[in-house]
């Protein structure tokens, strides 16, 4: 009988608004799927014992037994937290775990004001996220929720990577990064290009979640659900979007919690994904496209061939960059549900024999399956469903929007005076924003490369060279 590798603890940072959003749907989600109430009490069925979960990776247990999550929220400004410590979760939550700028001031949209601003308070920020880390007994990862474009999770998100990456070298640093729209905020090209160079310097693996493709998404639930009401439109799209993000990372963590033979470690799905660290940019597929506050009138058939088809079809990727117009380097579908072996490998070949997957000649070429228990706490209509987590040589082409958009207003010298406050000369400005322009050049030139077959030597000149 083989022996199972334990997962260990996963440590949460949400920062900013974007991250603190996602991460209010998160917790409302994984307590749901581990059968805990919302003050952290878990119910009668789920203590039992039947769900063959792990709680402790996400959760852990207080004095008198109830359960908190491994989670620290942070913002430069109150609005979402405190929303969230008013909620129906906020019971949940441990209030230490809660860091708010006492001036309360925010940054401004400004990623140089939230990276200044990190540093000020990087002392209070580690001793949090120590203590936590400490109260793990197996930390093997921290998990960032995150937007780039506004100026706290860019901006704080990125000293807090620099800082994590020193402080613990041997943890995996994730992350569930928020790519925007080109004018969600005026300098958010320049907030972007500076935040890319920490995801590519100092993350282990970006999970991209592109607004533009998220927009699409809450489109297509619009258009099959009749029932919805037109008032607070856009704040019902962003609660779809934020619920629907949630599943997915709650999908992408499902091995882990409910363990099975194969993939229960972080370290062994990333090492799967990532055969090169500096290609570590992810592209996320989930189906089916639904969330629990809408309805369904149309339940979609799941057998495990529709299921894999879905996943590999852009309507359903997270992204706007297609990945039908790269190459996979690698391919792992999280199939959940009731699900034989057998019906795995009829689709897997039916796959093959159609060639809609195209990978990279310089690896192996097969998708991977992992198996995951459906939690029993959450009734669902739908018998299968999957998550695809995809390593896509295309993901260039998104990264070379930001290049463009940065280079098309720095050209212009436009809003850089929003910048040089907070450096100590304009020399020092100039010198971070070509050093990051640069990291994700070489980026973008990386994945380009990876898929030609003669990118091992590429790699190893890089390597050579770095």
């Amino acid at each position: 009988k083989k022996n199972k590798v334990m997962p260990g603890s996963i440590l949460t940072l949400q920062v900013g608004q974007c991250g603190n959003q996602i991460g209010q749907e998160l917790w409302a989600r994984l307590t749901q799927e581990h059968g805990i109430n919302q003050e952290g009490i878990i119910q009668p069925e789920a203590a039992k014992g039947n769900g063959g979960d792990r709680k402790d990776v996400f959760f852990y247990q207080a004095d008198d037994d109830h359960y908190i999550p491994r989670a620290l929220m942070i913002d430069l400004e109150p609005g979402v937290i405190k929303r969230m410590q008013t909620g129906q979760y906020k019971k949940l939550y441990n209030p230490e775990n809660i860091f708010i700028e006492k001036e309360e001031s925010g940054a401004g949209n400004n990623w140089g004001v939230g990276y200044m601003k990190g540093r000020k308070c990087n002392e209070q920020l580690m001793e949090m996220i120590d203590r936590e880390a400490d109260n793990c007994d197996s930390l093997e990862a921290f998990t960032f929720l995150h937007s780039i474009a506004g100026g706290t999770g860019s901006g704080v998100g990125s000293h807090l990577l620099e800082a994590l990456s020193d402080r613990y070298p041997k943890k995996i640093l994730q992350t569930y990064s928020v790519f925007p729209h080109n004018n969600d905020v005026v300098v958010q090209p320049y907030n972007s290009i500076l935040t890319l160079k920490r995801l590519a310097l100092n993350a282990d693996a970006v999970t991209v979640l592109d607004n533009v493709a998220l927009d699409q998404i809450a489109a297509q639930l619009d258009h099959s659900n009749t029932s919805l009401q037109p008032e607070n439109e856009n704040k019902r799209k962003e609660n779809q979007t934020n619920s629907l993000v949630a599943k997915a990372i709650a999908a992408s963590t499902s091995t882990l919690r409910f363990p099975e033979y194969m993939n229960n470690s972080l370290s062994s799905l990333m090492s799967s994904l990532i055969p090169t660290p500096r290609l570590h940019f992810l592209m996320c597929g989930f189906t089916p496209l639904t969330v629990d506050r809408v309805s369904q009138s149309n339940v979609q058939k799941t057998s495990v061939l529709d299921v894999m088809k879905r996943l590999i079809h852009p309507n359903n990727m997270m992204v706007s960059s297609s990945p039908k117009t790269g190459k996979y380097i690698s391919l792992l579908n999280i199939i959940q549900g009731e699900v034989e072996p057998s019906q795995v490998y009829q689709a897997l070949h039916r796959l093959r024999a159609r060639r809609q997957v195209k990978f990279i000649d310089w690896g192996p070429a097969s998708i991977q399956v992992a198996l995951s228990k459906k939690s029993p706490f959450i009734e669902s209509s739908h018998r299968v469903s999957g998550l695809a987590l995809a390593n896509n040589t295309n993901i260039h082409t998104l990264m070379a929007k930001f290049v463009s958009n940065f280079d098309r207003i720095y050209a212009k010298r436009a809003y850089i005076n929003h910048f040089e406050t907070v450096f100590d000369s304009p020399e020092d400005l100039d010198a971070e924003f070509q050093s990051s322009r640069n990291v994700v050049e070489d980026l973008i030139e990386e994945y380009k490369a990876a898929e030609d077959k003669s990118y091992p030597n590429f790699s190893l000149e890089q390597a050579y060279h770095s």
